[in-house]
């Protein structure tokens, strides 16, 4: 590999655990005050996190705000999953460009591509759960507030990253026999 290969890869890696920490803090945010709204102090729900106010939500109906804080959870970890793989492919060197075409990178793409497609079906769920809420008049915060907004980016992103996997895996059987033919 190239020295300016070896800087982007690095340089990869340092973004990589900078979002990865950053969405563990939030995730843990939204499970931390989800509990303690609901079992210590319902004036949580004023100040959820990064000043969200959920207090009507919470005063409208507990179920509904367990219902929307819990999808919030679920997006949240699995972003944070999601930058848990790509630091532990990093982490663990099996990144190969000289055969790039390996049933590691493969499983990686695959991974990454459920993660997204999880994250837009559950994104998706929570606009359409929370509109359902502002239909009958709770006021709740934008999507993008929530970190539910963009589900059709996630789900697009999933089912390209899908694709990509089944090239790889034509590669890696092209490569494979390839091989076998000396």
């Amino acid at each position: 590999m190239s020295s300016k290969t070896d800087y982007i890869f690095k340089a990869l890696n340092v973004v990589s655990w900078i979002i990865f920490v950053g969405v563990c803090i939030e995730a843990g945010g939204f499970i931390f005050n989800t509990f303690f709204t609901l079992l210590l102090n319902p004036v949580g729900a004023i100040r959820f996190w990064t000043e969200v106010n959920l207090s009507e939500l919470y005063y409208y109906n507990q179920r509904d705000y367990i219902t929307v804080t819990s999808l919030m959870i679920i997006v949240a970890v699995m972003r944070a999953l999601m930058f848990y793989f790509i630091v532990k492919i990093f982490h663990e060197k099996k990144l190969n460009l000289s055969q790039p075409f390996n049933e590691t990178v493969r499983r990686f793409i695959l991974r990454i591509a459920y993660l997204g497609l999880g994250i837009g079906l559950f994104s998706f769920w929570g606009a359409k759960y929370s509109e359902g809420l502002v239909n009958k008049g709770v006021k709740i915060p934008d999507l993008q507030y929530l970190r539910l907004g963009g589900a059709d980016v996630w789900l697009f992103m999933g089912i390209t990253l899908l694709i990509i996997a089944q090239i790889f895996k034509k590669g890696i059987e092209l490569q494979n026999e390839n091989g076998l033919t000396v």
